[in-house]
This record gives C-alpha cells, structure tokens and sequence, in this order.
C-alpha cells in the first residue's frame, strides 16, 4: 500500500502543476491579445517609414546616421524578457549574441571595443557574468513599453554614433509571427541600411519635396523613425515573449494530463493486484482451516 499511497501523492502534485500552467496559459495569452494588436497596428507604419529612412538615405549621402565606417567600436541591443517558463525564446537570444560575440567580432571582444544594450532581466543575468561590458539594463521597461522610454535608449545610440563613439549598432530579438512561431533577428540599426536598386530593374521614381528644407527633414524626421524602428522592436519581442509562454504552458498542460492518465493507469493496475493478493491470502486462509 505504500506504493498506491505514493502514486496518489504524484498524481496530486501533478494534478496541482496543471493547474498551474493552465492558469499561466490563460494569462499569457490574455497579454498576447494586447500584444499582439499593438505590434500589428504598428508594424505597417514602422515598414513604410522604414523604407523612407532608406531611400533618404540612399539618394542623399550627407545624413549622418547612414556613414558607414569600419565597425572597431560595436554595440548589441539584447531584447530577452524577465521571466520564464517560455521555451527556448530567451535562450535562441543569449545563444545568438554569443555567437555574434565569438565569431563576428572576435577581434573587437579582444580588443575590449564590444558593449551591450540588455533589454530583459534573462540576457542581463547571462552576460553579466562575462567580460562584455553592459552599457544599460533595462527590466521595468517590458512590463509597460514606453515609447519615450524606448526613445532615450536610441537617443543615446543615435548621439553616440553621430560622435563617433561606436560604429554599429546591431538588435538582436525574436520577431512575432504568430503564437506558436517565433522569428530570431539580427537587425542592423545603426548605421542604416540603404536600398540597393538593381540596374535592370527600374527604379521606383522616388521624388522627394522637402518641405521646409532637407536639413530639417533630416534633423527631425530621421531620428524619429529610428525611435520608432526600436520601439516595433521591443513590441516585437514582448508579443513574442507571451507567444512563446503561452505555447510552452499549453505542451505544459497537454504534458501534466498525459502524465495524470499515466499515473491513473498504473495506480489502478497496482491497486487491483493488491485486492487480488488479498482475496488469494483469504481463500488460502480458508482453505487451510478446512484442511
């Protein structure tokens, strides 16, 4: 009987760490609905700007985000979350930086010239215990993303570019496709990337009227896009994040009923043998008294 009562012991926690995760799945996807709608409405807004940030700068080469230099001084944004219980969505970040880190700029890392930007408690308790410097760490700001919280963060990448404190700027975050799936990105950031337009193909007769002039459209507008691309970025990654636990606590829970079924199974199996063994002791009894 000490088996049985261990069995049920196990089926009761398991029962509980259902519970648990059913209750974390609801939750998870109740902030995905919000979520999830932030960055959709944002995301053609974000694209459509992004794609007048690089024809500006593509058709005129005097704007100073767009410099291209050889990358000695680099800066990584890492964007993971604060919590948990998500799958592999922090893990496939940590995992990617430290590949960047190993393999593409090595010789920066030696040279100590490599900072980073840790967006998510997880990427910050990762590369804390590195030689990497963190410039910032930012952990309140998912719990209410802020675009002018976001903001101070690029006005900060975008003032040390323009001194030349650094030379590139790359993000690195999960991009939200849906639910289940989520996208690991290396974005460039700084400096930006322009469109390429092939010659054999015509090219989109972009013709600008700047208006009051070219100076201020480049002053003004250029760095509120890139305030905005980092804000779809973080947007991005906290859809991604709730995805991410919403799916995991759903296999949780999907895992913990199976489990259940299991133990059910086998506590049935070991209880009727244990009433089959004691019906044979009470014929066996019998029968010898009648001997």
């Amino acid at each position: 009987m000490a088996n049985l009562k261990e069995v049920r012991i196990r089926i009761a926690s398991v029962q509980s760490t259902q519970k648990i995760t059913s209750a974390m799945k609801m939750v998870s996807a109740s902030k995905l609905r919000r979520a999830q709608t932030a960055i959709l409405k944002l995301r053609p807004y974000a694209q459509k700007l992004n794609q007048i940030l690089s024809n500006l700068c593509s058709d005129h080469n005097d704007n100073v985000f767009a410099q291209k230099r050889a990358p000695e001084r680099v800066v990584l944004v890492v964007i993971t979350s604060n919590k948990g219980l998500c799958g592999g969505f922090n893990v496939n970040v940590t995992k990617e930086t430290s590949n960047l880190l190993k393999n593409k700029y090595a010789q920066q890392v030696e040279k100590g010239n490599v900072s980073l930007i840790c967006i998510g408690k997880k990427g910050y308790e990762v590369f804390k215990k590195t030689k990497i410097p963190i410039l910032q760490y930012y952990d309140t700001l998912l719990d209410a993303p802020n675009f002018e919280k976001v903001s101070e963060i690029a006005e900060f990448l975008m003032n040390s570019f323009k001194t030349k404190t650094l030379d590139k700027v790359e993000i690195v975050y999960n991009e939200f496709k849906n639910a289940a799936n989520q996208l690991l990105i290396t974005e460039n950031y700084l400096p930006v990337v322009t469109h390429h337009h092939k010659t054999s193909a015509p090219k989109n007769n972009i013709d600008y009227i700047f208006e009051p002039n070219k100076a201020v459209i480049f002053e003004e507008l250029i760095p509120k896009i890139l305030k905005l691309q980092l804000y779809k970025t973080v947007l991005d990654s906290l859809a991604s994040e709730h995805g991410a636990r919403m799916t995991a606590m759903h296999k949780a829970t999907d895992n913990a009923h199976e489990l259940i079924r299991t133990l059910s199974l086998a506590y049935n199996k070991a209880r009727q043998a244990a009433i089959t063994n004691e019906i044979s002791e009470i014929v066996s009894g019998a029968e010898a008294l009648k001997a």
